[in-house]
């Protein structure tokens, strides 16, 4: 398994996403949205190819995969090569996913 490294912004998404859903529906759904994102974290660890690449071939980010959160709005955006999974964002349905990963590239 390989233990995926978030992007500073990748762990400011989580917990701005997190007090979100706090705000908007209490902690029972903000604590059930934490755990669903982190358990498709580890998923992305066991199976970094599993995520979808079709965003990142339709904005033009060769590599870019895609994980969803499963009853949430938003996935996680990674790139994953050998043993390495790098998470650049989590990413709500509702944002312009193109415009705001215009500047991402691999690390």
């Amino acid at each position: 398994m390989t233990r995926p490294i978030l992007r500073p912004q990748a762990e400011v998404d989580l917990v701005e996403r997190t007090h979100y859903y706090r705000d908007e529906g209490g902690a029972d759904l903000a604590a059930r949205f934490f755990d669903t994102a982190i358990d498709v974290l580890d998923a992305i660890g066991r199976m970094p190819g599993a995520g979808s690449p079709r965003v990142g071939e339709l904005c033009g980010i060769d590599g870019l995969r895609v994980r969803r959160v499963p009853n949430f709005p938003c996935g996680w955006f990674y790139f994953a090569s050998g043993d390495r999974v790098d998470v650049v964002r989590l990413l709500a349905d509702a944002q312009d996913i193109a415009a705001v990963l215009a500047d991402i590239a691999p690390e």
